[in-house]
């Protein structure tokens, strides 16, 4: 057995397709759509959660402001927004995928000739 064996032909051609898509426009607009929504929300919540953190370090009588009975306080109310924040934006991204993103890239699935069978499930 050789090591010199060229590849087959039709993996070659799938390589070359790939690439072909790789180095198309509407990939590219792809990539740009997704990250037009990922980066942005990800500075974001990364500044909201580090506002958490600091005022937690350093006003500790702010989050220790009383709000609503002898337990919940400030702190408390920020934590638990860290959850809410956190769903928020999944399910935010859930939309955005389903209008701006799946679209585009059932589009560049059809044109690679992998049509997209849905039965519901995603993968």
């Amino acid at each position: 057995m050789s090591t010199d064996t060229p590849p087959s032909a039709p993996a070659e051609s799938a390589a070359e397709r790939y690439l072909a898509v790789q180095r198309s426009d509407e990939f590219a607009g792809l990539r740009r759509a997704l990250r037009g929504f990922v980066f942005p929300m990800t500075v974001a919540f990364f500044l909201w959660y580090a506002l958490y953190v600091i005022l937690s370090a350093y006003a500790r009588d702010f989050m220790g402001t009383k709000l609503f009975g002898s337990n919940i306080n400030v702190a408390l109310v920020f934590g638990l927004l860290q959850f809410v924040s956190t769903f928020l934006i999944a399910w935010l991204y859930s939309r955005y995928a389903d209008r701006r993103l799946d679209p585009i890239a059932d589009r560049i699935r059809a044109e690679m000739g992998e049509v997209r069978h849905d039965d519901g499930a995603r993968g």
